[in-house]
């Protein structure tokens, strides 16, 4: 249980030190949501399976944040806005990446539902920034807001538009 309050207070240190923030609140959900399955026997898990569902739910259906627990998530994350987040369950979001409002990581076709993408170390995303498929975004790569990236980004690379290109690429 100490390395659940370790990472929660490592979240909470990152968004600002303010609890109140619905992005803190959604990684602390998130993260009771990781730590219980690791609870044995199921029995005990229950319980708490029932109050993460609670938590999830609340942070999905008040803040706008969906996270769920099978998704990947480093430490140091910052949702730096509520309201519009949709995170499909196989993504993966390294260590301290910002996400902020109305971003969506999912699939871009039903055949596989664990094509999903992956953010490396230090992604930033752009208000309403749309990840499609199995894409991978280097360390550092940022998103500008309202793009639509449906291939990989490399490191340190910023793209924008839809879809997304880094900036002077194949615009006329």
């Amino acid at each position: 249980m100490s390395g659940l309050f370790t990472l929660i207070a490592e979240d909470w240190r990152a968004n600002g030190r303010d609890w109140t923030r619905p992005g803190f609140r959604t990684l602390a959900a998130y993260r009771f949501g990781v730590w219980r399955m690791g609870v044995r026997p199921k029995l005990l898990r229950a319980p708490l399976s029932f109050v993460y569902r609670m938590m999830f739910r609340h942070c999905r259906n008040v803040y706008g944040i969906e996270l769920p627990w099978s998704a990947k998530v480093g430490r140091g994350v910052v949702i730096e806005h509520q309201g519009g987040i949709v995170i499909h369950g196989a993504s993966v979001i390294g260590d301290r990446c910002i996400i902020r409002q109305n971003c969506t990581l999912g699939l871009r076709r039903l055949d596989d539902l664990t094509a999903a993408p992956v953010l490396e170390e230090g992604v930033e995303l752009g208000a309403g920034a749309v990840l499609l498929g199995r894409i991978t975004l280097g360390r550092g790569a940022r998103v500008g807001a309202n793009a639509v990236v449906v291939h990989d980004v490399a490191p340190g690379v910023t793209v924008s538009g839809i879809p997304a290109r880094p900036p002077g690429i194949g615009r006329g």
